[in-house]
């Protein structure tokens, strides 16, 4: 099992992770299978979306402010940052990438991105090779 460390600057923010994803991959010497990439954190998440417009991901976490506010007059939890758990949990906190010839297979616009919902903070990817 590989980690990747991430520090986010904010208390939002989707960072793009493909690169280290990658390198990750071959340090494992994967060339056919595909990698788990889970994120221990109940306030973060991970997901593949575009990465070619740094708009889209903007565009994301502004969807998911409307959807999940971060002051909501119902909320119990008592640390404040319940909209974070919730954002988190509805993106989820694990992918499946493929790997073939020792590429990640991603589409032409895809990119990696760890989700940060209650920045800044350290943080960790852990990554799993599965071979074929």
């Amino acid at each position: 099992m590989e980690t990747i460390a991430v520090r986010s600057e904010e208390r939002d923010q989707f960072i793009d992770i493909t690169d280290r994803v990658r390198r990750a991959a071959e340090a494992a010497g994967l060339t056919d299978g595909a990698l788990l990439l889970y994120v221990p954190h109940t306030t973060a998440g991970i997901t593949v979306n575009e990465g070619a417009d740094p708009s889209v991901a903007r565009d994301l976490q502004a969807d998911l402010a409307r959807l999940v506010p971060r002051e909501q007059p119902d909320y119990r939890h008592r640390e404040g940052n319940s909209s974070s758990h919730t954002r988190a949990s509805l993106v989820g906190s694990n992918q499946v990438v493929m790997v073939e010839g020792g590429r990640l297979v991603l589409g032409t616009w895809q990119a990696i991105f760890f989700c940060e919902f209650d920045g800044p903070r350290q943080r960790k990817v852990y990554l799993k090779a599965l071979p074929a």
